[in-house]
């Protein structure tokens, strides 16, 4: 069988690594090799699958489904294995392999991978979400590589401020001056998903919901729910009452996660601006439009 690779796929890749690095040119033989040395039989390539890794839904050598994921290096793959393997599916999809056969390579449990928390209605999705959140919210393993809050952001301003552009300036200053307040005294210190958002959670067998597709970092959990408060951001824009909508959606994912609202706002200001101003530098505009504007009512 032959592994072709999304378009999706391909299109994200080409703009986080605009001049290439061979790991698109190599995924059809690394598909076929991981495949063989498992002893799996594919069934599909998940379409359109996700922005940073080949997803195929496979069946192990006795029956049993699972995913086989593929990932660059620049996705960090060992660093979502090593977050799987200290949640031990708590939450979160549940290794098969526990050493890495292949780097960059994962086994999975099979969910149900058309069928996320986003198909929910908004307020049912928003709560069922928060919830699989919380659980993921632990100690980090003692020892760990896991990159930082303040490392992740950091080389997060330095893009942020490279982007130059008067349309931007003042939001960019915003979000800047925020997350430096916000690194003062961070409240707490745990393993985040950090890319969390409702397309991230699917539906299971052993558990209603569990989320997939981390990528780890260690710091404060509301960086974390950041991400989740701007979640259909296109049918908040839509809406007259937008702005009113997105504030009340901080202050409930807040209180019902035991978040300090103020801090809340403030990393859902900068990860907006910060998407906004990326999704600008690599020419989707209407994103950045999109982001922009909620950015702006923060």
């Amino acid at each position: 069988m032959a592994f072709e690779p999304p378009r999706r796929l391909v299109r994200a890749l080409g703009e986080t690594a605009p001049d290439g690095d061979g790991w698109l040119e190599k995924l059809p033989e690394a598909a076929q090799e991981a495949v063989a040395l498992r002893e799996l039989t594919v069934e599909r390539v998940q379409e359109p699958g996700g922005r940073s890794s080949l997803v195929m839904l496979v069946r192990r050598a006795d029956g049993t489904p699972a995913v086989l994921k593929l990932a660059p290096p620049r996705s960090r793959p060992a660093a979502e294995r090593a977050a799987l393997a200290h949640w031990g599916g708590r939450g979160a999809v549940q290794l098969l392999d526990d050493e890495p056969v292949t780097e960059g390579v994962l086994l999975l449990e099979r969910l149900h991978p058309d069928v996320s928390v986003r198909s929910l209605p908004e307020a049912k999705a928003l709560l069922e979400a928060a919830g699989t959140l919380r659980r993921l919210w632990v100690e980090p393993p003692g020892g760990h590589d896991f990159e930082t809050v303040a490392e992740r952001t950091g080389r997060q301003a330095e893009a942020m401020r490279a982007t130059g552009g008067a349309e931007v300036a003042e939001l960019v200053t915003a979000a800047l001056s925020a997350r430096e307040e916000l690194l003062v005294a961070p409240p707490e210190s745990r393993l985040l998903h950090g890319t969390f958002r409702q397309s991230k959670v699917l539906a299971g067998e052993r558990s209603p919901w569990l989320a997939v597709g981390p990528d780890p970092v260690v710091g404060e959990c509301a960086f974390d729910l950041a991400r989740l408060v701007r979640d259909r951001v296109e049918d908040l824009i839509a809406q007259p009452s937008g702005p009113a909508t997105t504030r009340r959606r901080i202050k409930r994912l807040a209180e019902s996660l035991d978040v300090d609202q103020e801090r809340l706002r403030g990393w859902t200001l900068f990860r907006a601006v910060e998407s906004g101003v990326r999704a600008l530098r690599v020419g989707r505009a209407k994103d950045s439009e999109l982001l922009l504007e909620f950015a702006g009512w923060l």
